[in-house]
This record gives C-alpha cells, structure tokens and sequence, in this order.
C-alpha cells in the first residue's frame, strides 16, 4: 500500500528481455541496505517487487520484473535505458499518510491532452480510459504515475488536475506533455462502491 506521494525519482539503467516479460535496472537515491529483498516500490505508480540490489555511489540499483500483463496494462513496456520514473517506498505502521490510499495495481492507461503553465504551476487536461470515467469525480483523488493528485474539474471525456511549481521540480511531471501516456489507478473507495451498487 502507498499514499501516493513520491520520494524519489529514479533513472532506469537497464531493460532486459525475459519470457515472462520485462527486467528493469532502476537506480535511485536509495540506500539498498534499508531496502528488501522482496520489498514492494511503486514505479509510475506500478507495484513492483524489488529481486536484486546493489550499491552505487551516493544511492544504488534495485531490480524488478514486470509481467506481460503488467506491460500490457501500463506504460512500462516503452520504458528504456535513461526513463525516469517516480519512486515511493510502501507504507510502514505508523506513516504519514499524506495523500490518499494507492494500491500500485494500475487500471488502465490515461493521456494528457493539453497543459497549460500558469504562474508557475500547470495545469493537465487527461483523458482517462472510457470504462474509468465514472470513477473520477471533481475533488475527489486520483494517482497518476504514481501520484496523488486532486480532480479539479471534468467535463465529458476528460478531467482536470494542477501542479504546483514543488510537485512539478520533485516528480516526472515537469516533462510532461500533451501526448504523454500515464498509469492510472482511481480511487479506491470509487469502486468498492461501484461494485456494492451492482448488487442492489
């Protein structure tokens, strides 16, 4: 579990082909001796599991695999040597919970439609998958990328989300751009609800 709030970004250094999916080399500020073997790492919102590690410099180099399920759910599949991805370490007892309750299991894949650079801070048009629209509520949360954000306003087809000048210099968002693909996971209170309403 992950509150959606980034702590890192990360660079991937390497992607080897495997017959179950994808390997990714993912190098960080890190310390891999506080890191497990096993230990759960949202990656652009993705939970991967972390299988090998080592240290380099001042950070290290944590190794995940991604299933042929997860690539084709996600944006992973177009990451590459130098990608960079958003990073936050799982929830202990005790944590702040800062942003809103992210599991990393992605739904779909949204895209930005417009960016518009205000004073600073930017603000997204998404287009997110048909079959999670209704999932999606003006101030209610979204994670994109791995990211908790709030919905600031929708319109058909489409929602709204800013970024304030902090968020856009810590996180992947800064590069971000119309045409750009993003990982989407809605709320999950939404869809528990969702689902408790088909039974009525």
């Amino acid at each position: 579990m992950f509150t959606g709030i980034i702590t890192a970004v990360g660079t991937v250094r390497r992607v080897e082909e495997a017959a179950f999916g994808l390997r990714f080399h993912v190098e960080s500020p890190y310390d891999p001796d506080g890191i497990a073997i096993g230990a759960s790492i949202c990656h652009e919102g993705a939970c991967l599991t972390v299988i090998e590690k080592q240290r380099t410099g001042s950070g290290g180099v944590h190794v995940v695999d991604a299933s042929r399920e997860t690539l084709d759910l996600t944006t992973l599949g177009a990451w590459h040597e130098g990608t960079q991805v958003n990073l936050e370490r799982s929830l202990t007892l005790g944590d702040e919970l800062g942003g809103h309750l992210v599991t990393g299991h992605v739904d779909g894949v949204a895209q930005i439609v417009e960016r518009i650079d205000d004073s600073g801070a930017s603000h997204f048009w998404i287009e997110p998958p048909a079959e999670f629209e209704r999932y999606i509520a003006r101030k209610g949360s979204v994670a994109l990328c791995g990211t908790s954000l709030t919905v600031n306003e929708t319109r058909p087809g489409a929602f709204r989300i800013t970024l304030i000048p902090h968020t856009l210099e810590v996180t992947t968002w800064g590069a971000r751009k119309a045409g750009d693909r993003l990982n989407l996971e809605v709320d999950m209170m939404a869809r528990y609800v969702d689902r408790l309403r088909a039974f009525d």
